[in-house]
C-alpha cells in the first residue's frame, strides 16, 4: 500500500528535476510533476512562545490536552495547506514550495540543485525544515506502559534522554506496522514522541482510541495518560560532518559540550540569536535521517525563525538549506525506510529488517504490545523451528536505468530458464554519492543474501541487479570516538 506521503514525494520531486536542467538527466524519472500551481494562504499564526518540554509532566493541565488538531494528508486541498514557521524564510532563500504531508514545504532551493544539496550535506551540513513531522507528549504515570502496549519498544528501561526508533503497531495482532516513530524519554512520566506527518490522521485516531482505552482499564489503578501534541512547533535538523562546530557555536550556555551528546541522546540548551537573545530551553537530539552527524532541535513557534537564522548566519560555505529532494536522496544511501514506500501496515519490523527496534526483554510471545505473538514466531528462523519470514528488504544496485518503486525483482533468466517473481522495489533513486542507481525492496527469502545476482524490470525490460548490504554510503553517528 502505497500513502498519500509518498506519492506526495514523488510530485514533489519531479517538480524540483524539472525546474533545474542540470540535475534533471540524472533524476528525470524519479518523481512527478505537479499538476497546477497553488496560492498560498493566510500567514501562519503563531502562539507565544512555551517551555512545555521542559516542564514536568505534572504541570500540564487537562486543557492542554484539546488541542485543535490539523489535517496533514498530502491529498488535502490547496486552500487548507499549512505553512510551517518557517515558510517565509523558505520562500526568502528561494525555496521551491509543493504540497507535502498537508504543508507547504520546500523541495528545494535555487541556489543548489538537488543533487548538489546531497553532496553539500555530505560534506559540509544542511539545514532541513521537518516542522511538518508531529511531535508529542505522552504524559502521565502510566506513560512507558502504555507505550509499551502500542509499541515494541522498553520504555520502562529506556534511559532518560535517550531515544529509540520505534513502531505503532496495527491493532489487528498481525505485527504490522502502522507508523514508525522515535520515542524519547524525558522523565518516567514524559515521553516526547514523533511520527509522520502523512499519518496525522491515522495516528492521532489510533492514539486517541487506545488512549482512551488504556484509561478506562488501567486508571483506576493510578496509571493515567493524557497527550499533548505541539502544533505549530518548529523542528529543524542540521545535519552533515560541521552540525556539531555550528551547533556548539551558537550555544549561549558555556559548559555544554557536544562531543559528550552521543548519538541517540539529549539535552536541553538555550540558544543565541537575533542580535542578544537567548532562547528557551530547546530540546537538542542527536540523530537524523541522512545518515550524517546531526542534531534535530525542537523550538518554540516564536522562536523558531530565529533560532533556524542563528545557524544559517555561519555562511553558505559551511551551511546550506536542504528540502525534500535531498532528504529523500540522502535516507535511501542511508538505508532508511519512508512510510509508505519501505513500511506499512502489512509489513512486520523482522520483515523489514527491523529486529533490532525489539529488545530482548520484549521477544517473548506475551512480551503485552499488539502483534507480539506473531513477531515473537518471525524471530525464530524456520531452520530452528520457528515461522521466520517469506519476505526480507534488501538493498539493490541496478545497471542501466534506475528502478522505481512498483518495479518487480524476478530470478535471472539465464539458459533459456523462465524468470519468476521474488519481490517488487519500495525505493529507488541514482545515489549522488556513488553515482550508480540503488533501490531498496523485499525480496522472497532466500535470495536475500549479499551478492545474489537478480533482474529488475524497467518499463517491461529485465536490468541487472544485484543484492547488497545496506546502507549504501557508511554511516558517520557520533558514538564518543569516531563516526562509525
Amino acid at each position: 500500500m502505497q500513502s498519500t506521503r509518498s506519492t506526495a514525494l514523488s510530485r514533489a520531486l519531479r517538480t524540483a528535476v524539472r525546474s533545474h536542467p542540470h540535475t534533471a538527466k540524472r533524476h528525470t524519472s524519479s518523481v512527478a510533476l505537479l499538476s497546477q500551481r497553488f496560492q498560498p494562504q493566510s500567514q501562519h499564526q503563531q502562539h507565544q512562545p512555551q517551555n512545555i518540554l521542559s516542564r514536568p509532566a505534572a504541570s500540564f493541565t487537562p486543557s492542554l490536552t484539546q488541542q485543535i488538531r490539523h489535517a496533514s494528508s498530502s491529498t488535502t486541498p490547496q486552500t487548507d495547506l499549512q505553512k510551517t514557521p518557517l515558510y517565509d524564510l523558505h520562500l526568502s532563500h528561494g525555496g521551491k514550495m509543493v504540497p507535502f504531508g498537508g504543508f507547504y514545504m520546500p523541495v528545494q532551493y535555487s541556489s543548489l540543485g538537488v543533487a548538489q544539496s546531497h553532496l553539500f550535506t555530505r560534506s559540509h551540513a544542511s539545514l532541513f525544515d521537518v516542522s511538518h513531522m508531529v511531535q508529542r507528549l505522552i504524559l502521565g504515570p502510566g506513560a512507558a506502559a502504555f507505550l509499551e502496549r502500542i509499541t515494541p519498544s522498553d520504555c520502562k528501561n529506556l534511559e532518560t534522554h535517550k531515544s529509540t526508533l520505534s513502531a505503532l503497531m496495527t491493532l489487528d495482532g498481525k505485527g504490522g506496522i502502522s507508523d514508525d516513530t522515535i520515542i524519547t524519554k524525558l522523565a518516567e512520566d514524559k515521553f516526547y514522541v514523533v511520527t509522520n506527518a502523512g499519518c496525522r490522521g491515522k495516528d492521532n485516531n489510533y492514539i486517541d482510541r487506545e488512549m482512551a482505552k488504556w484509561n478506562t482499564e488501567m486508571g483506576h489503578e493510578g496509571l493515567k495518560v493524557r497527550e499533548e501534541q505541539l502544533d505549530g512547533w518548529g523542528l529543524v535538523a542540521v545535519q552533515g560532518p560541521k552540525a556539531e562546530e555550528i551547533l556548539q557555536g551558537v550555544l549561549a550556555e558555556e559548559g555544554v559540550d557536544l562531543k559528550k551528546l552521543l548519538f541517540g541522546g539529549s539535552l536541553y540548551a538555550k540558544v543565541k540569536y537575533g542580535g542578544g537573545k537567548v532562547s528557551s530551553p530547546l530540546l537538542i537530539s542527536r540523530g537524523g535521517y541522512t545518515g550524517e552527524d546531526g542534531f534535530e532541535i525542537s523550538i518554540p513557534p516564536a522562536e523558531t525563525v530565529g533560532v533556524t537564522e542563528a545557524f544559517l548566519a555561519s555562511g553558505p560555505e559551511e551551511i546550506q538549506l536542504a528540502g525534500l529532494g535531498a532528504r529523500d536522496s540522502l535516507r535511501l544511501e542511508a538505508g532508511m525506510c519512508l512510510y509508505g514506500h519501505d513500511l506499512n501496515d502489512s509489513i512486520t519490523p523482522v520483515e523489514a529488517g527491523l529486529s533490532w527496534i525489539i529488545p530482548k526483554e520484549r521477544r517473548s510471545e506475551n512480551a503485552g504490545y499488539y502483534g507480539a505473538g506473531v513477531i515473537a514466531k518471525q524471530l525464530v528462523p524456520r531452520s530452528k523451528g520457528g515461522a521466520g519470514v517469506h519476505r526480507r528488504r534488501i538493498g539493490l544496485l541496478v545497471e542501466g536505468a534506475p528502478a522505481r518503486e512498483g518495479a518487480e525483482i524476478v530470478s535471472r533468466s539465464e539458459d533459456g530458464k523462465e524468470a519468476i517473481s521474488l519481490g517488487t522495489v519500495t525505493s529507488g533513486c541514482p545515489s549522488p554519492s556513488l553515482g550508480k542507481n540503488i533501490a531498496m525492496g523485499y525480496i522472497k527469502d532466500g535470495f536475500h543474501k549479499a551478492g545474489t545476482e537478480v533482474d529488475i524490470l524497467v518499463r517491461g525490460r529485465p536490468r541487472k541487479a544485484v543484492v547488497t548490504k545496506m546502507p549504501f554510503v557508511p554511516t558517520k553517528y557520533w558514538k564518543g570516538t569516531a563516526p562509525a
